[in-house]
C-alpha cells in the first residue's frame, strides 16, 4: 500500500505535540510547595545574633594638650639680639646657651665701676694709713684725741664707699649674665621667632624650651555636665581615627565656670613616654561617665530613612521558617565597626546582615550563621 506524504506529516506533528504535552506534565508534578502555593521562595540570608556587651558612656571634646614644664624664654635686659646660637626642634642641656644680646653697653659700665673701685681702695689704704700715723701719735701725746677721731670717721667712710661700690659692681656684673641668654633646664626648643639684629625688651618672646614626657590636658566640659564631673573619671586620648593613643584620669576639676563659654576646666595628666603627643596640640580626648549593657549591630546592617534607623531580624514562624521583620532602631555611640543600640532589638534577637537591600518586612528567609 502507498502512503500519502502529508498523511506521514501530520502523523509526525501529532506526535511531537504528544511528547511535548507529557513534559509538560511531568514537569508539573516536582513543582515545589512554594510554587504550588503561589507563595515567593524564601531567601537565604546571613544573621549576627545581637548580644548585650559593655558600652561606655562617653563625652568627646576637642581638648589643648600643654606642657607641665614648658619654660617662656624672655631676656631680663633689653638690646640687640647679636647670635642665635640654637635652632627650633634642637634638644638642649640645662645651661646651654641660646641667644647673646649686645653686652657692650653692659660691659663698659662693669669696667667702669671697677675702676671706681679701684680708686676707692688706694683712698681706703691712704686713710688707713693716715689712721695708723695718728695713731701712733696720739699715743705719743703730740695729737688729741678729737683728731684721731676725724682721721679714723675718714677710714671708716672710705671703707663704706669701697663697700658700696664693690656690691655695685657685683650688680653690673650679675647684669652682664644676662645678656647671654640660657636654657633653664635640659629640654627642646621650641620656635624662635626672633631674628639676629632684631632689638629686644624685657617683654619680648625669645623661644620656649619644654621638658620632654609628661602633658597636660586641658578639656572644657559643658555645664551640663558638670554635676557628673568628679576626681580619677578615665579620660581617654584619641586620634585621628578614634584609636585611644593615652589613657589617664581626672585630676582637676575647676571650681570656677568660665563665663564667655559656660564650661568647667577639666585636667588629666598623660605619661607620653613615646613623644607621640606635642605641646599646644589640638587633640581629641574622651570623658568615660560609666558603662552600661546594650546590643551592638553592624553598622552595614543598619538603614536610614527619613532620619529614623531600621534593621531587619529574621524572626521565627510556626513551623520553624523565619520571615524579616524591620525594626525601628534608636541607636547611641558607634563603638568600632558597630552601632550600639539603645531601643528597638533584645539580647538573642538574629539581626540579618546581608542583602537587606532585597528585603521587604515579612518576606520569608532562611538565616545562615
Amino acid at each position: 500500500m502507498s502512503v500519502n506524504p502529508r498523511n506521514l506529516l501530520i502523523r509526525s506533528l501529532l506526535l511531537v505535540a504528544l511528547a511535548a504535552s507529557a513534559s509538560t506534565l511531568a514537569c508539573s508534578g516536582k513543582a515545589s510547595p512554594n510554587a504550588q502555593a503561589g507563595g515567593p521562595h524564601a531567601m537565604p540570608v546571613k544573621v549576627q545574633e545581637a548580644r548585650a556587651t559593655a558600652v561606655d558612656d562617653a563625652s568627646e571634646y576637642v581638648a589643648t594638650l600643654k606642657s607641665r614644664d614648658s619654660a617662656v624664654i624672655m631676656p631680663q635686659v633689653e638690646g640687640q639680639i647679636t647670635k642665635i646660637l640654637v635652632h627650633s626642634g634642637e634638644s638642649v642641656n640645662s645651661g646651654a646657651p641660646l641667644m647673646e644680646i649686645d653686652p657692650l653697653k653692659q660691659q663698659a659700665t662693669v669696667n667702669s665701676q671697677e675702676s671706681s673701685r679701684a680708686a676707692q681702695e688706694a683712698s681706703l689704704s691712704y686713710a688707713k694709713q693716715q689712721f695708723q700715723r695718728t695713731q701712733s701719735l696720739y699715743a705719743a701725746g703730740v695729737v688729741s684725741r678729737q683728731e684721731l677721731d676725724q682721721v679714723k670717721s675718714a677710714m671708716d667712710n672710705a671703707q663704706a664707699q669701697l663697700d658700696s661700690l664693690g656690691a655695685q659692681v657685683r650688680e653690673q656684673e650679675v647684669q652682664l649674665h644676662y645678656y647671654r641668654v640660657v636654657a633653664p633646664w635640659a629640654g627642646i626648643v621650641g620656635d624662635v621667632p626672633v631674628r639676629v639684629g632684631d632689638r629686644v625688651a624685657v617683654t619680648t618672646q625669645l623661644t620656649t624650651v619644654d621638658k620632654p614626657g609628661s602633658l597636660e590636658v586641658y578639656l572644657y566640659v559643658p555645664i551640663e555636665r558638670s554635676a557628673q564631673l568628679k576626681m580619677n573619671l578615665p579620660v581617654q586620648i584619641l586620634d585621628s581615627e578614634g584609636k585611644v593613643l593615652a589613657d589617664s584620669r581626672v585630676d582637676f576639676i575647676s571650681p570656677q565656670v568660665d563665663t564667655t563659654t559656660q564650661t568647667v576646666l577639666v585636667k588629666a595628666r598623660i605619661a607620653n613616654s613615646n613623644d607621640a603627643l606635642r605641646q599646644s596640640q589640638f587633640i581629641h580626648a574622651r570623658i568615660v561617665w560609666g558603662t552600661h549593657q546594650n546590643p551592638q549591630v553592624p553598622i552595614l546592617a543598619v538603614s536610614r530613612l527619613g532620619g529614623q534607623y531600621f534593621a531587619f531580624v529574621a524572626e521565627p514562624q510556626n513551623g520553624g521558617s523565619y520571615v524579616a521583620r524591620q525594626k525601628p532602631l534608636k541607636v547611641g555611640q558607634t563603638v568600632g565597626n558597630d552601632y550600639e543600640v539603645q531601643d528597638g532589638l533584645k539580647p538573642g534577637d538574629k539581626v540579618i546582615i546581608s542583602g537587606t537591600q532585597f528585603l521587604l518586612d515579612g518576606a520569608p528567609v532562611i538565616p545562615q550563621s
